[in-house]
């Protein structure tokens, strides 16, 4: 079904700042690499991608082990990697059951995801643990993994062993170090992606400066229901595992979980948040310093996030949506993810097209999640149990639409000049509001248009 054409019309535009705003509550976030203390970091060319490109990185500790908290996909196609991680986690933390714990190293491997592998897959990622222990003078269990490519592809051990050997030795407390496993993770990605912010938290001593800096890669296979591809977040506060786990969690929910390329969640999603305790700077639970560190964690991610549906596959264009005026945030987000997963929406955007009846049509279609998704983002069990599954609350009466600036419904169509909103959809990014009059719940989510490229690329992925 297609809505009426829109009259084109000057004289009753109604603009989107007629709309009230999503707050701005999290620290700027810059979109580079920079070391917090107790890390080093590295990565290189050891031939597991036959482009001869990095593929092969790992970020160390300095000074000891760091607390880590941990999100993975739940595919039910679980890769080797996260099986592997999920058990030195737990082995580190029994309370933490494979969620959160303490860690020496995370690798990261790329042009072979090791999913759906066997026992050999298995075998091989115990083997890249051990290497790595030696080269470190650690034990297995204090090491982490993560892993992309891909399905069904065994790693490359000779490679791997002999590219372990040749760059734990280089391995640099530097941003440079940092951005370059950012770069050794990418497969079909065409950008790096960083985000790092600074604040000031309580010292033993008076006040110290924190740094949470962020790497992510992932541009395909994303529409997670528990993380997205992989992402590595590392910050000098000193916090404990359940309590970082317990920042990590929502955040999730909030930023990762609220981005959709193509409606596919990999075998192999993984988001890591590792804290040094370098600074000296004491989190506790439940504090002011845990909320203010749970805003900076938050911004790189959101950062993060908006970066990789920024660079989907074949992408041109990114799709914010925000929503406000819902029943709660929980409707709000779960409106927002159904209007950027629609591939009907998608396809619109690619064409410029202000088609309002796209975003009316998935707004109406939008659920929400799973009742573990909706514990893990603050709902409590019972709550969670009742609504999961269930449409938000909508009332299409009540409803306003805003595409690229322009107000184009409100409970009925508005007249707008359709030739100057095509225009105004040119740009890299392209923002719809909704407003649901009934509430103050508020919510958004990232997206990208859908193009003939993606179609291309994924045709002749393994060929």
């Amino acid at each position: 079904m297609h809505p009426s054409p829109d009259r084109t019309t000057t004289a009753g535009a109604a603009r989107a700042a007629d709309l009230p705003a999503l707050p701005e509550r999290l620290p700027a976030v810059e979109m580079r690499a920079a070391m917090p203390g107790g890390f080093r970091a590295g990565g290189l060319a050891a031939g597991i991608k036959p482009s001869g490109r990095p593929d092969l990185a790992v970020v160390a500790t300095t000074g000891g082990s760091a607390a880590v908290a941990a999100v993975f996909t739940t595919n039910q196609v679980v890769a080797a990697p996260i099986r592997l991680s999920r058990a030195h986690l737990n082995a580190t933390e029994v309370s933490g059951g494979g969620r959160f714990g303490w860690t020496d190293a995370v690798v990261a491997t790329a042009g072979a995801a090791n999913a759906a592998t066997g026992t050999g897959g298995e075998t091989d990622q115990a083997e890249v643990s051990k290497v790595l222990a030696a080269l470190l003078a650690t034990e297995p269990d204090r090491t982490l993994a993560v892993s992309t490519g891909v399905i069904g592809v065994r790693l490359p051990m000779k490679n791997v062993r002999d590219g372990l050997a040749r760059l734990i030795p280089e391995l640099a407390s530097t941003d440079a170090g940092l951005e370059a496993v950012a770069a050794a993770m990418m497969t079909t990605d065409t950008k790096i992606k960083l985000a790092t912010t600074t604040l000031e938290l309580a010292g033993p001593e008076g006040p110290v400066r924190v740094t949470v800096s962020g790497i992510a890669k992932g541009v395909g296979m994303i529409h997670p229901r528990m993380a997205t591809m992989l992402s590595l977040i590392l910050t000098d506060a000193s916090v404990a595992p359940a309590t970082l786990f317990g920042l990590l969690s929502p955040i999730v929910q909030r930023t990762w979980n609220q981005i959709s390329v193509d409606g596919d969640t990999s075998t192999n999603d993984t988001v890591f948040l590792l804290a040094s305790g370098e600074s000296g700077a004491a989190v506790a639970v439940a504090s002011n310093e845990s909320v203010r560190l749970g805003e900076a964690i938050e911004a790189v991610a959101r950062s993060l996030a908006r970066q990789q549906a920024a660079d989907g596959e074949g992408a041109t264009t990114l799709i914010t949506c925000q929503v406000s005026g819902a029943a709660d945030d929980f409707d709000a987000r779960a409106i927002a993810r159904g209007v950027v997963s629609s591939s009907l929406l998608k396809a619109a955007v690619h064409g410029r097209d202000p088609n309002w009846g796209r975003v009316a049509s998935a707004a109406g279609n939008a659920r929400l999640p799973d009742e573990k998704l909706l514990e893990a983002a603050g709902l409590h069990h019972i709550e969670a149990v009742a609504r999961a599954g269930r449409a938000p609350e909508l009332d299409l009466d009540k409803l306003n639409i805003a595409i690229a600036g322009t107000l184009v419904f409100k409970g009925e169509p508005q007249f707008f000049d359709r030739v100057a909103v095509r225009e105004a959809m040119e740009a890299p990014e392209v923002l719809i509001r909704l407003h649901l009059g009934l509430g103050g719940g508020i919510g958004e989510a990232f997206g990208c248009d859908l193009t003939e490229a993606y179609v291309v690329e994924n045709a002749e992925y393994t060929t």
